[in-house]
Order: structure tokens, then sequence, then C-alpha cells
């Protein structure tokens, strides 16, 4: 194998996959997801298909390749480290039930149902809890007010929003595109690939993401709670407050909660995929709009929730500006200063991917390729403590994590 993916099989083997399922969309007729136990959400081979995927599923594919535009970052604020940014606000929803059910201040479900009342948008596709199996998601399109903030909230597991794409195309009217950065990444190349569906996307909402834990992180969590994943009739891993609690339901009426450091900081965060590891874009840098916490100040907890909204495109301004005149959101803009102080520990993140990335292909393995995104510059800026810590530590991954051998999947291929 070459140290870069030939097709979406290589892709998977090589521990490269994010899980976002637009290849599964753009070959319909090869490839399906499927949760694979310890990995996440994968791409399996249809059984009655032999020979490699490539073609477009490979072009859009963020696991092999992620690109900005020429001209993307020219003259972008903060050097370009934070991808294109036109402003920085901090708002919140100001319908009371969704600011506090949202994350933090339910400005994503706020602005995706603004879209959809205003007429901007008929729809949005977005990723929910599945009813019968509280634990995993579901990819909707979702058409009413109602529907679309009934699915406000966090989802730390693994999603395929990618692969239920064919909604958004073949839906009348535009849709709002809510997803992971690597979701909003494949969403744009499979968009200048097909313009069928590029016709029919609209506002894409972007959230911060500092990587998808697999579904086992969250029986895990589960489990420590005392309560079997099966006897879970409803799970939320944040909301109700701000930074909120991860909190169950069970069929005999227990509700169980831990506190958001308790969840994510001592579990979940432990059982994320490696693609996640060596991700350039935590922050949604090929979104119209991003959203994340604004984790600049020390946060009560409880407290109303806030959302920082990173403005990355006209279209993105224009849909915060009317959601404001509107008042479907509350809030304004703040300095651009703030973006780098609410994620204090990203730069030195991504500055490690570039080494990460670099550790691989000397090492033989496949790896991304990252063309016009600011890796190398942050990785010039670490102390050399920082720098070394960034290749030694990919050496041990490389052992620990077996990613000399291809990623494990099912004995069958899907039907």
């Amino acid at each position: 194998m070459t140290t870069r993916p030939g097709s979406i099989q290589e892709v998977v083997d090589a521990h490269l996959c994010s899980g976002c399922g637009t290849c599964a969309f753009l070959e319909p007729d090869a490839l399906r997801m499927a949760d694979v136990p310890g990995a996440g959400r994968r791409p399996l081979p249809i059984a009655s298909v032999n020979g490699r995927v490539a073609g477009a599923a490979l072009a859009a594919c963020p696991g092999a390749r992620l690109e900005h535009e020429a001209g993307a970052l020219d003259g972008a604020p903060l050097g370009g480290s934070w991808g294109p940014v036109l402003a920085l606000y901090e708002c919140w929803a100001t319908d009371p039930e969704v600011r506090h059910r949202g994350s933090s201040g339910g400005v994503i479900s706020a602005l995706a149902a603004h879209a959809v009342t205003s007429g901007a948008a008929t729809g949005v596709l977005q990723v929910q809890a599945r009813a019968d199996a509280p634990l995993e998601n579901e990819t909707v399109r979702n058409r009413t007010y109602a529907d679309i903030v009934a699915a406000a909230g966090s989802r730390y597991s693994p999603a395929s929003p990618g692969e239920r794409l064919d909604l958004v195309e073949e839906a009348d009217g535009r849709s709002v595109v809510v997803g992971k950065p690597c979701d909003i990444a494949a969403t744009r190349q499979a968009a200048r690939l097909r313009p069928s569906l590029g016709a029919k996307v609209g506002l894409t909402i972007g959230i911060f993401c500092a990587g998808t834990p697999t579904t086992q992180g969250t029986e895990e969590v589960v489990r420590r709670l005392g309560v079997e994943p099966d006897d879970v009739t409803k799970l939320d891993y944040r909301g109700e407050g701000w930074p909120g609690r991860f909190r169950l339901r069970t069929g005999d009426g227990r509700t169980p909660s831990f506190s958001y450091e308790e969840s994510w900081g001592e579990t979940l965060q432990k059982h994320r995929q490696w693609r996640c590891m060596i991700c350039p874009d935590h922050t949604s840098e090929f979104a119209d709009l991003a959203v994340g916490d604004p984790w600049y100040r020390t946060v009560r907890d409880g407290e109303p929730g806030r959302s920082l909204v990173v403005v990355r495109t006209e279209a993105g301004r224009a849909a915060l500006e009317a959601a404001l005149r509107d008042g479907a959101v509350e809030g304004g803009p703040i300095p651009l200063e703030r973006l780098p102080q609410s994620q204090p520990n990203l730069a030195a993140t991504r500055g490690a991917v570039w080494a990460r990335v670099r550790t691989m292909r000397l090492a033989g393995l496949p790896a991304p390729d990252y063309a016009g995104l600011p890796s190398f510059r942050l990785w010039l800026a670490l102390g050399w403590r920082d720098k070394l810590r960034s290749t030694a530590g990919t050496l041990r991954r490389i052992k620990a994590k077996r990613l000399r051998e291809p990623e494990p999947r099912p004995m069958r291929e899907v039907a």
C-alpha cells in the first residue's frame, strides 16, 4: 500500500475513516454504512460487489484529503490558523426551551429552525437519537420547528449524516446541513462533484468537535452508572443547563447522571477513533457557520448556555444576521481573540497533527493529504518538548493501536 490511500477500502483498512458516510451516498450500489464494534460507523462492501471503490467517493473522502480552495485563507485573521473567519459572535436561542435543551446556547437548533420557518430552506439534515435504540444515532431530514428543536443536543457517538445526503438531493427546495467538521467538508466536496446535490445544499452549520467516541465508549459510561445498555430508554450527553450532564432514563424509571467531566473527560474521549487524533479541523472550517462552546471564561454549572458562532462565509453572515433580526437568536459580535481563548489547547493539538501525519508516512503508513492547511506552521510554534512528544507519541500509538494491521471489520460483507 502507498502512503496515500487509493480506494475507500484502503482508507478504512488504514484506520483513516471518519465515518461520515458520504462515500455510501456517492456509491450506494457498492457501499453501505454499519456500526463496527470498537471502530465506529464504517462503509462495508455490499456482498455482490467486487473490486475497489474510488472515483467520486474517494475524491470526497475527508479520510483521504482535506483542502481549502485556493485563496480561501488569504488575509484571514489570526494568521489563517483558524480557517476563514469573517466575524465572531456569542449568541443564544431566544426560545428558553431550546436554549435549556441545547448543549450550550441552543444556537444550532435555533438557526436551523429559523432557516425553515423563514423560507430560506425546506428542511434540515441532522442527527438525532434513535427512538428504538437510544445509544445509537440516525440521520433525518426534519421539516418542522418542533422536530428540528427536538433533535437538539450533542451526540458523542458514531453518526453518518453524509450517508443520507440523498434526502437533501431528492427534496423539494434547499436544506440546511448540520454536522461535524468532517461531515461538512465531505458534503462540500460531494456538492461540487454532484451538481444535483449542490443545487439543494443550503446553509451548512458545523459543530466544534474534539473527536467521535465509539459506541463502546457510551456503553462504558452507562455501565459506570450501574445500568445495562439494553435498559436505557433515553440518553442525553449534554443539555438542560450548561455545560450539562450525561443523563439516562431506564425502563424502571431511574435517572442517573454524570457531570460533563465525568462522562467526556473520564471515559468518552478515551474511545475516540484514530482519524480524530490526526484531524486538522476541529472547528468546522468548511462550514458557513461554525458553533461551539465559549470556554474563554469559567462556566458556572447549570448557568444559561451561550454559543460561540464563527461566521466563515457571506452566506453564513446573512443567515446569522437574519436570525438576529427576526429574534430567533440574541447576542452580538465579540473580539476575534475570543476564538483561540475558547479553545486553549487546540493550537497545540493541531500543531501535533503535522508531526503525526509525517511520522506515519515515514513509517510507511498511509496518511491523509492536508493541502493548504496551516498544520506545519502550528507545529513550528510548538515548544521542543511538544515537538518531540508529537513524534514519539505517534510511534507508540502505531504499535499500541496496531495501525500496521487493517482495521478490524465484520467477517461478512453486508447483503
